[in-house]
């Protein structure tokens, strides 16, 4: 029992790297946009070999979409959205209500559009005023781990529907 505890006592703990608030220097990681400038909840990634420098997206589907991403080859020490809940308004989502990703409530699937003006995942931290927003917006409340890939797929804009259909048609062309 002691060799346990002293093992335990001896792990390495790595602590989750804290949240940075948004600033006019904070640019989206797609867009190259300032995303200050843009409505809606916003995500940041935060990724080992960069340290204090996350990653910021202008919409938080952008983000879990960039989790998803099998070109992604960094590990990820910790993701955060924003809280809308906290937020003052849509337009307004907060330069420093950040919750981590993973205990945020989701509503996936209502009429609301983004800071890219696409279908968005909606962060909550509280549970019921997730359920108030879908009842009012329409969508389903669920944790990060529930969104399925099609949501993550039919999040794209059009212009990233075009550029998949360009891609899909190239792939099919003969090389010879």
């Amino acid at each position: 029992m002691f060799c346990l505890l002293l093992l335990t006592a001896c792990k390495d703990e790595t602590t989750m790297p804290s949240p940075v608030a948004m600033n006019a220097e904070s640019t989206g990681y797609f867009c190259q946009m300032n995303i200050l400038e843009h409505p809606g909840p916003k995500a940041q990634i935060h990724l080992a070999n960069y340290p204090g420098a996350p990653l910021f997206f202008s919409q938080v589907s952008d983000a879990v979409a960039y989790l998803q991403m099998p070109e992604q080859a960094d590990t990820v020490t910790a993701t955060y959205v924003s809280d809308m809940g906290a937020a003052t308004s849509w337009a307004n989502p907060g330069e420093t209500n950040w919750i981590a990703a993973d205990t945020a409530m989701f509503v996936v699937g209502s009429s609301s559009k983004g800071g890219m003006d696409a279908p968005e995942f909606v962060p909550f931290s509280d549970l019921v005023k997730a359920q108030a927003f879908a009842a009012r917006n329409g969508g389903y409340v669920m944790s990060l781990a529930q969104i399925p890939e099609t949501s993550i797929a039919s999040s794209s804009t059009p212009a990233d529907t075009d550029f998949a259909a360009r891609l899909h048609a190239l792939s099919n062309t003969s090389g010879d």
